[in-house]
């Protein structure tokens, strides 16, 4: 047994302590779920586990996984990890040509194949040969299913062991600037940021027992982390999962999460769904009154199945000021974090009081930073990664000396110890004027405007730069209209002056660009976690920049 207890340690204890507390919320359809307790958890792992050792992988052979969240992922990972094996999740909506480079790089012996919507593209990425089990509620993949093998196999005995130097899991960053790479995660890094993770909770809220709902994508580490490893390790929970989109506002619902994580597309979605119903004024009007306050907010957070959570956070990208404030307004605890695959989603949270925009918080426990000459910043963390996997090209270069990781963001700490980020150093750009541009911090003041969903600041060469707008949900709709069409063009000349104002002579935006299309997974604009492909958008759109700088006039309609 290792000196101190990694995370199996941890799960094994919840299976006897807890045997018979329902751990895992799984919808089935027409409103019908399946409760899985610990105990009914680790016997389906345990069996599973028993068929993956009875194939005489190689220790530390990748499974792979291709899944949307489920409480089988669950499963999976406990399964693979006691058979001596590590995990390798895909993301649900990956391309057939990703999907293909993750299992021949990872060199996956198998493949868990779950909850998918487009199967049918990319089962044509599977190799011929490798070998597949189909998960319960996956797509007909005509593979050997996972009841049938847990039906027929006596579940693993005892309490398998891995040494904290094993690696527990590959994770393919979802590839926003490139081709992704494999972050290998060992079974002690898991174990302390989770630990960590969990920590924050016990300080923060005692033994008020969690429940979550899944459905930010487990392979990204984000929702790994903070929900699945977390359950794991903290014990004291209960996680539901969603049946699909439509579905969503019922699951939430169900679940009543006392805790709920999200990203910053996703929070916009959220208020400006209820203020398609009521007018910003009006909600304003009523939550300045100190005898409405308290049930308005309350009304409000009821009506986003948000009534019970007593904190939220959001990460993978900066929430605008704004949207913070505005949730905190309606009587949510909301908390914006900042940390990375590399350091398994743990090194900085913020305080209760949001500072400037583009504060992130300050170091978690056990967690040291520093701004380097170049103001990048350096992180040593619990959850530091062991590397990439196959590329000690990319390992030598990013670790200090003395072991802190090259993050590639720029930030700097305020009075407060609050880090404050400025932007990434692979997106700077010049223009023609000679001095470098921050898309980052730009796009997220362009971001805070209500009509506005999403944006990319570009400009690399060109006379000035530009920012690209994708306009909010509600609005796409009505820009048919003369009227609506005149007004969007004035508020958003409007923001543009507003925006430049604030900055130097250099940053000044020329333009802004109305989207022709919304940005998305599937149309290949976003990553699985939302966040813009720089790169792909500024591809699509080359070849009409040069006849943006010929338009007159502070908006351009592309």
């Amino acid at each position: 047994m290792s000196p101190i207890p990694l995370i199996l340690d941890h799960v094994y204890a919840h299976e006897a302590a807890r045997a018979d507390e329902v751990f895992l919320t799984q919808p089935i359809g027409g409103g019908q779920v399946i409760d899985y307790t610990w105990a009914q958890t680790l016997d389906q792992a345990r069996r599973m586990a028993a068929h993956l050792k009875s194939l005489g992988f190689e220790p530390g052979a990748r499974i792979a996984m291709l899944a949307k969240n489920s409480a089988h992922f669950f499963m999976v990972d406990l399964a693979v990890w006691m058979a001596g094996g590590t995990t390798v999740a895909i993301f649900p909506t990956e391309t057939a040509d990703n999907i293909r480079f993750v299992l021949e790089h990872s060199e996956a012996r198998l493949l868990f194949i779950g909850k998918l919507d487009g199967w049918a593209q990319q089962s044509a990425a599977v190799p011929a040969g490798l070998p597949c089990i189909e998960l319960p509620l996956a797509p007909d993949t005509g593979f050997e299913t996972w009841a049938e093998i847990v039906a027929r196999t006596l579940p693993l005995q005892g309490r398998p062991q891995r040494g904290p130097d094993d690696i527990a899991m590959l994770l393919y960053t979802s590839g926003s600037t490139g081709q992704p790479k494999g972050v290998m995660q060992s079974f002690a890094s898991v174990t302390n940021a989770t630990q960590g993770i969990v920590n924050i909770g016990i300080a923060q809220d005692g033994d008020i027992p969690r429940r979550m709902l899944s459905y930010l994508p487990l392979a990204h580490c984000y929702e790994r982390a903070w929900v699945e490893c977390a359950a794991f390790i903290g014990g004291r929970g209960h996680v539901y999962f969603t049946e699909s989109l439509a579905s969503f506002v019922d699951d939430l619902k169900r679940a009543r999460p006392t805790h709920f994580i999200s990203v910053p597309r996703l929070w916009l979605k959220f208020q400006q769904g209820v203020l398609a119903s009521m007018p910003a004024a009006q909600l304003d009007a009523m939550l300045d009154n100190p005898a409405l306050a308290g049930a308005v907010g309350q009304k409000v957070r009821n009506r986003l199945g948000l009534g019970d959570v007593i904190r939220a956070g959001s990460g993978s990208a900066p929430l605008p000021v704004p949207l913070l404030q505005w949730y905190r307004r309606i009587g949510l605890n909301m908390i914006e974090g900042y940390a990375m695959t590399e350091d398994f989603a743990y090194s900085h949270s913020s305080p209760l009081e949001p500072g400037p925009a583009g504060c992130v918080g300050v170091p978690l426990d056990g967690v040291q930073a520093r701004i380097a000459e170049d103001g990048e910043v350096l992180v040593k963390s619990p959850g530091q990664m062991v590397g990439y996997y196959k590329r000690p090209d990319l390992n030598a270069g990013c670790f200090t000396e003395d072991g802190f990781f090259h993050t590639g963001d720029l930030g700097q700490y305020n009075a407060q110890g609050q880090l404050q980020l400025t932007g990434r150093k692979k997106e700077l750009f010049k223009t023609a004027k000679g001095k470098y541009v921050a898309p980052a911090p730009i796009e997220n003041r362009l971001n805070a405007h209500p009509m506005v969903e999403l944006s990319m600041v570009s400009g690399l060469g060109q006379p000035a730069a530009y920012a690209v707008l994708v306009l909010a949900e509600q609005l796409r709709p009505q820009l048919t209209d003369a009227a609506v069409r005149a007004r969007v063009e004035a508020e958003l000349s409007t923001l543009l002056q507003s925006v430049n104002e604030t900055l130097a002579s250099h940053e000044r935006l020329q333009m802004l660009v109305v989207a022709s299309q919304p940005w998305s997974i599937d149309n290949g604009c976003l990553t699985p976690t939302m966040k813009i492909k720089r790169s792909r958008i500024e591809a699509m759109v080359a070849d009409q920049v040069g006849a943006w700088y010929s338009k007159p006039g502070a908006v351009v309609w592309a």
